[in-house]
């Protein structure tokens, strides 16, 4: 009896020892399960790339963040992204952006960055653009706002009224430059920065010289856009042609620029404008009407603007493209002397065959 207590304790003894050992080896498994649920990197991005972008929209719900990862291809493991994502409440905390995601995240990492809105700014830059629609569509294609809206926003009647622009020339409020944004930028607060940007622009020193040739900014802007459109291959050019129309504007004659015309037909893509051209019915017509258009023919430089307010001063009157096509023009006091400049280079632009 003795010798079969002994081996039934002996037994239960190997029992819960043998319990107890793959208890704790159970435990020790579910912990390092859940430890490479947390912890071990969950990205997986292509051979020789190390990071990539994510873009969450406004409004967006936790279903769109899983659908963004799971189309950019990002999550070795889906269904242990959205646990611990659950676990720790993001979910419900969904923050929009532009977030870098790098091949070393794991999912703890991956949803601390997701959830604290830490974003990565991006670099906004506009330059050498026709008109407001063609910039609403540049805008959009940096920054989350719609191009539509965008457009939209800055020629409500009530924006422009308040703040002292027309619709012809409003664009005057955007200075050319690069601008750090985040990438979940509306449309209103896009504007609300270019008008910070805009005031900054126009210090005292530029309305000091704006007054000095009797130019308000807007019309700076509209001439400076004319002045970048007659030169945008020989910038040291640019204070020489400000200085000629500023010539003309004092003397009270037409402007005679030919990009206004270009302007007012809509076709960009003309080289050559002809005497029909000059008939256009239509307020930027410069042929026809004398001083400034209503508003800029495109958005120009902080270069071409800087021309204007520190034009050359000389008698010039007027201009004509080098025969050279070097870039330059042929300037004159006198319509004879132009028109020997006009001579020569319609004869060299016959002799290119450049018709239109």
């Amino acid at each position: 009896m003795r010798r079969i207590k002994r081996k039934k304790k002996s037994a239960l003894r190997k029992f819960v020892i043998a319990f107890f050992v793959l208890t704790v080896l159970g435990g020790v498994g579910m912990a390092y399960e859940l430890y490479l649920r947390v912890y071990e990197p969950n990205i997986v991005l292509p051979q020789n790339v190390n990071e990539k972008y994510i873009y969450i929209p406004t409004g967006a719900d936790f279903n769109k963040v899983i659908q963004i990862l799971s189309e950019s291809g990002l999550l070795i493991n889906a269904n242990s992204f959205e646990w611990l994502a659950t676990t720790k409440k993001y979910t419900t905390n969904i923050k929009p952006g532009r977030y870098r995601i790098n091949r070393n995240l794991n999912n703890n990492e991956l949803i601390n960055l997701l959830r604290s809105g830490k974003q990565i700014p991006i670099q906004v830059t506009f330059n050498n653009l026709r008109n407001k629609e063609q910039f609403s569509g540049k805008i959009a294609n940096q920054i989350e706002a719609d191009s539509a809206d965008l457009l939209s926003f800055i020629i409500d009647t009530s924006f422009l009224n308040s703040n002292g622009f027309s619709a012809e020339n409003m664009i005057c409020l955007f200075v050319p430059n690069t601008y750090e944004f985040y990438w979940n930028t509306s449309s209103e607060q896009f504007v609300e920065r270019m008008q910070e940007e805009y005031e900054a622009f126009w210090n005292v020193d530029r309305k000091t010289k704006a007054k000095k040739i009797k130019l308000t900014p807007f019309q700076v802007v509209a001439l400076a856009s004319i002045v970048e459109k007659e030169q945008n291959i020989k910038k040291d050019e640019r204070p020489e042609i400000a200085g000629l129309y500023l010539n003309r504007i004092k003397k009270k004659m037409k402007l005679e620029s030919d990009p206004t015309l270009i302007f007012a037909l809509g076709d960009f893509t003309i080289k050559r404008v002809l005497n029909k051209d000059k008939k256009v019915d239509s307020p930027y017509n410069t042929y026809i009407h004398k001083g400034l258009p209503p508003g800029p023919i495109c958005i120009p430089s902080i270069n071409a603007v800087d021309a204007v307010l520190n034009a050359s001063e000389h008698e010039y009157i007027f201009m004509c493209a080098k025969e050279d096509f070097s870039g330059y023009h042929n300037f004159a006091k006198t319509y004879v002397k132009h028109r020997i400049n006009a001579r020569k280079y319609h004869k060299a632009m016959n002799k290119r065959k450049i018709m239109r």
